[in-house]
């Protein structure tokens, strides 16, 4: 009988030994996972970052040949209070409207807010339309940078 708790005992040790083990291991893998999300997740954020600056920078592009082609339908590029919803809804003053010039409505910005239209526009013969990126306020540098229709893309 003694024999028999002397082996309890030992097997009691060596599972104890066992979780301890596994404790540690448990402990490498989460501090390898925590590295690895450490180094990685920064690098992932800059990549969303530049997709939505390449993304802005596409839709500004699709804007400006749809009021190209409202300009060549029309005479004249829709004024700043009928903005970029011209493009989908006929305005009471354009009786040669043969839109809609976008397929969807007119969306957000990567950050989820209205592209700003300017008709007449400042920076040349073609409206304005500019997205403050990723701050919302004018001017700004790298992801907060402007992304406007006036700069080659």
């Amino acid at each position: 009988m003694q024999t028999a708790s002397k082996e309890a005992k030992g097997q009691n040790k060596k599972l104890a030994r066992q979780a301890g083990i596994t404790l540690i291991e448990m402990l490498v893998v989460v501090t390898i996972i925590a590295l690895f999300a450490a180094l990685v997740a920064p690098r992932m954020l800059r990549k969303s970052d530049t997709a939505r600056v390449t993304a802005a920078r596409a839709q500004i592009n699709s804007f400006m040949t749809a009021l190209s082609t409202y300009k060549l339908d029309t005479g004249t590029y829709p004024s700043t209070e009928e903005g970029l919803q011209a493009l989908r809804v006929k305005p009471d003053n354009q009786p040669q409207w043969q839109g809609p010039y976008l397929p969807q409505e007119i969306p957000v910005d990567p950050w989820g807010r209205a592209y700003l239209y300017k008709y007449p526009g400042e920076h040349g013969d073609e409206p304005d339309v500019i997205s403050y990126g990723a701050d919302g306020q004018a001017g700004g540098e790298s992801i907060n940078a402007d992304i406007v229709s006036w700069k080659s893309q």
